[in-house]
């Protein structure tokens, strides 16, 4: 889907997108929150541990 990938291009080079980048920079370096993601990725692929 060109346009889609388009668009998120076009957000990942605008402000808001580099804020929301930087936020997710920072969320990923604390270890609870990437326990957090992991768990939740878990979920989400179908194996809640």
């Amino acid at each position: 889907m060109p346009g889609m990938l388009e668009k998120i291009k076009q957000f990942s080079r605008s402000p808001q997108g580099r804020r929301a980048a930087e936020q997710v920079r920072r969320a990923s370096a604390d270890p609870r929150r990437r326990a957090q993601a992991r768990q939740l990725l878990g979920k989400l692929r179908g194996r809640s541990h």
